[in-house]
């Protein structure tokens, strides 16, 4: 490839589709899914079973193309942290206590060391979520797997009024709690713009220490599983996981406008990313947290009551429409 080849595709703006995971795509491919074996999901973020006066959910996911990230500067100890976040916060977005988890180690040789790392990790995020590990499996496929991937399933009990009725209400406060940074999706994109210019082991340019690039991208995701008292007790009617999808995941809490007029600070890992792939604002918001972890809606009376007990703050109100409306966007 030339030089002026290679200026271009550099300006040119990156997006996630560019980078090879298309959001739109994957979520038609998952309704295919679910359409195939008739699934009738009772929430956004977990299936529910009827087990008497409680529910019993579950819900899985991993960790994704952070992995590789870990793999490249060879610190894989925060990892199990945000396998752990991935699959309790999207049970706390449903209303629903975390209880139990088990882990799923696909590698392709066994290597002690990486999968002791993993399993610091582990621990330290079954604590932060008070949650009893009960198991796991570590596969061993040199034939299927280049590398390794690490993925797991959480289970979660619910008193039947416990359980998120997950639609907002037009008049709803909107309480927007910090992210950690980047979370845990987005690391295609984020990866490919940090690494046109850059290693994994440089040092973030923001950063008040001696943090590298790589470091930066791997401070593992918040787990949110103390909002699950305050959120029974405020009268909260709908949560946002931001994961996957970015700020159109507040669309999960029902068909609405969603009007964020005083976001949260956005840390400056988007700011590095969204500069060093040229990536539109629009972008940026579609994948990422952007600052913002987890959102709640609640009546308008109880909102100051929410942010008085956690570190949230009230970002903005939901109003009738369909679509977000944050930083001069509208996302449907």
């Amino acid at each position: 490839m030339t030089d002026s080849a290679d200026d271009e595709r550099e300006s040119e703006g990156l997006t996630y589709a560019d980078t090879g995971v298309d959001i739109a795509a994957s979520e038609d491919a998952t309704a295919a899914l679910l359409e195939a074996f008739g699934s009738d999901l009772r929430t956004e973020y977990a299936g529910l079973i009827d087990i008497g006066d409680r529910y019993l959910a579950l819900a899985t996911d991993g960790v994704g193309t952070k992995l590789l990230v870990a793999e490249a500067i060879e610190d894989f100890s925060t990892i199990g942290i945000d396998c752990i976040a991935m699959n309790v916060n999207d049970l706390v977005a449903a209303g629903v206590e975390p209880v139990a988890f088990v882990d799923y180690l696909a590698i392709d040789e066994p290597d002690d060391d990486l999968t002791n790392q993993i399993g610091e990790g582990l621990a330290v995020g079954l604590e932060q979520a008070d949650l009893a590990m009960l198991g796991g499996e570590t596969a061993v496929m040199p034939e299927v797997v280049k590398g390794f991937d690490l993925a797991g399933t959480c289970v979660g009990l619910a008193a039947k009024g416990d359980v998120l009725d997950g639609e907002a209400q037009i008049g709803d406060a909107l309480v927007g709690f910090p992210s950690s940074g980047i979370h845990s999706n987005g690391l295609t994109l984020a990866r490919e713009a940090v690494t046109r210019e850059h290693d994994y082991t440089d040092p973030f340019p923001h950063a008040d220490d001696d943090r590298s690039i790589g470091e930066e991208l791997l401070r593992p995701t918040r787990i949110y599983t103390d909002l699950l008292e305050p959120m029974g007790e405020f009268g909260v009617h709908a949560a946002a996981h931001v994961t996957g999808g970015g700020w159109t995941n507040l669309l999960r809490m029902g068909e609405n406008k969603y009007v964020i007029d005083e976001p949260l600070p956005a840390q400056p890992i988007f700011e590095f990313v969204q500069a060093e792939g040229n990536v539109s604002d629009e972008e940026m918001h579609r994948t990422f947290n952007m600052g913002t972890g987890f959102v709640v809606a609640l009546p308008e009376d109880r909102a100051t009551d929410i942010v008085a007990d956690t570190d949230g703050r009230i970002i903005g109100r939901v109003e009738a429409g369909d679509s977000v409306e944050i930083r001069g966007l509208s996302l449907s």
